[in-house]
């Protein structure tokens, strides 16, 4: 039986699937400090003093309070004052966390906050930290407090370090203190397994192109079969078989051509939740070449709805969590070849209605169409989300803080942007409209609706092929791949989408 003496260690082994990058931290999660360690955190919020630096103020003789007077230290959010080999403190550090209004804190704002502990602690060969968080007043509570910074400083400790000489340093233990241990390291547990899902996510879009196809995409899935989870890869054959000529087409231009992966965790018998992820593993543009600009250097995460899609599959594995989810994921390398597909050709996709290929850059849509054709007639889902890199149009509408959201369905709507609030992953409603645009004629679609919005245009193309079944798109474009250091995210692969649906599945029944 646990105790509020008990030390709870929560350093969880986060050896990912695909080996490729380097992570993480361990947590253990205490009622009482049990050891000095090189450094301390406490965190203020506004200019009345905590009762944690209360007591560190008086042990130091007032050099606390000084320091934060010198440094002009409001509390305000983010804010960082550092004291070196503090006055009667036990450290040879002392950081001083501004926390803003901390009854206003929701879990993605203290996720930031852990980001900010990461960068700062980063500069130092500090390995053992000490976080105190007496006094926290947060709306989620002082325990989700304390595993929420938990989650936060692992997201942004993540580095993928695979072709760097230089590895990251080593692991840093923080012992967080908090006045119910066993319910906080319940509750980082939890966490810890969106972590994983968010790590995958990261791993296979930062992977280089070469070496992450349609192949070793679909291999990469079918090791989540150690977690209980069901995978299934269509093969070109099999998906050609199936009148998938839509994907089928994307494909053609590569040796290995398209392939379909299936990957399920049925945690419950409920009719499942299906997930689409646009799985373009490097996007030439086709004979529609990306030929100006740097962006054909950054397509090697044009597949990054897939990877968002298995990421949150595996994050519920790993929970056992007592859900449904099915994550559908369409792969395709769009290359220029002989065999590729042209501007100008028809294609037939599952649904059985034709596309006239006006641009082989909008290639995300049409395998898209029958990853969806596919979740409905074979898992016939509850709802359907499908999560791609999809349009320019959409970063130029909302840039890459927000994801759009499109769907005709209000209460999914709100249920999405919920989750988004909370996990910080904002998404913004647009509209689904310009079907008129689609129009052909010699097919019953065109693949490019020019003269309209761009995001729109695909959204109310792929929309074409959701049925009755209830539906979002959800297009990440520019929100996969982050040029630099930003909040929880290292430069590189973001996992974004994992921590949003999976959020959003957890939350279903609650």
């Amino acid at each position: 039986m646990l105790t509020k003496k008990t030390l709870i260690n929560t350093a969880i082994s986060l050896s990912l699937i695909t080996g490729f990058s380097a992570y993480a931290e361990t947590f253990n999660f205490t009622n009482k400090t049990e050891k000095d360690a090189d450094t301390l955190v406490v965190f203020q919020a506004g200019e009345q003093f905590s009762d944690d630096l209360s007591r560190l103020d008086k042990l130091s003789n007032q050099q606390v309070s000084k320091a934060l007077l010198l440094n002009d230290f409001k509390g305000e959010t983010n804010q960082i004052v550092e004291l070196l080999m503090p006055n009667g403190i036990d450290a040879q550090r002392l950081i001083i966390v501004g926390l803003g209004d901390d009854k206003e804190l929701n879990a993605g704002q203290v996720n930031k906050l852990g980001a900010a502990v990461t960068e700062h602690l980063s500069q130092y060969s500090s390995t053992d930290i000490n976080i105190l968080t007496d006094g926290i007043n947060t709306a989620n509570s002082q325990i989700n407090f304390a595993a929420e910074l938990a989650h936060g400083i692992n997201l942004r400790a993540y580095q993928f370090d695979r072709y760097l000489s230089k590895k990251k340093p080593a692991e840093k233990s923080y012992t967080i203190q908090v006045t119910e241990p066993d319910t906080a390291s319940a509750n980082y547990k939890a966490l810890s397994a969106i972590e994983q899902g968010v790590f995958l996510a990261r791993d296979l879009t930062s992977e280089v192109p070469t070496e992450m196809g349609p192949v070793q995409f679909a291999a990469a899935a079918k090791e989540l079969k150690k977690l209980g989870v069901k995978v299934t890869v269509l093969e070109p054959k099999q998906i050609k078989k199936l009148g998938m000529g839509a994907l089928h087409a994307v494909g053609r231009g590569s040796a290995e051509g398209a392939r379909l992966v299936i990957a399920h965790w049925q945690g419950n018998d409920e009719a499942p939740i299906a997930l689409v992820g646009k799985g373009i593993t490097f996007d030439s543009g086709g004979y529609n070449i990306k030929a100006t600009g740097d962006s054909i250097s950054r397509m090697k995460s044009d597949m990054a709805g897939a990877a968002a899609v298995l990421g949150t599959v595996k994050a519920m594995a790993i929970q056992k969590a007592d859900v449904n989810v099915v994550a559908v994921m369409a792969m395709a390398a769009n290359m220029v070849s002989e065999t590729a597909f042209a501007p100008g050709d028809v294609v037939m996709t599952a649904e059985g209605l034709s596309v006239e290929v006006l641009n082989t850059d909008a290639e995300g849509r049409l395998v898209l169409a029958d990853g969806l054709w596919y979740a409905r007639e074979f898992y016939q889902p509850q709802v359907m989300i499908d999560v791609a890199t999809l349009t320019g149009s959409k970063v130029r509408a909302l840039g890459k803080r927000y994801t759009g959201l499109f769907s005709d369905d209000d209460a999914l709507v709100n249920e999405l942007t919920i989750s988004g609030l909370a996990v910080d992953e904002k998404v913004w409603r647009l509209p689904l409209a310009y079907d008129d645009l689609l129009k052909s004629p010699i097919a019953d679609l065109k693949n490019a609706g020019y003269g309209g919005p761009g995001a729109t245009t695909a959204a109310v193309f792929l929309q074409q092929f959701t049925g009755d079944t209830k539906w979002a798109h959800l297009d990440i474009a520019g929100s996969a791949l982050a040029a630099k250091d930003v909040g929880i995210t290292p430069a590189g692969g973001t996992g974004h989408g994992v921590r949003l649906l999976s959020h959003w599945i957890m939350s279903q029944d609650k």
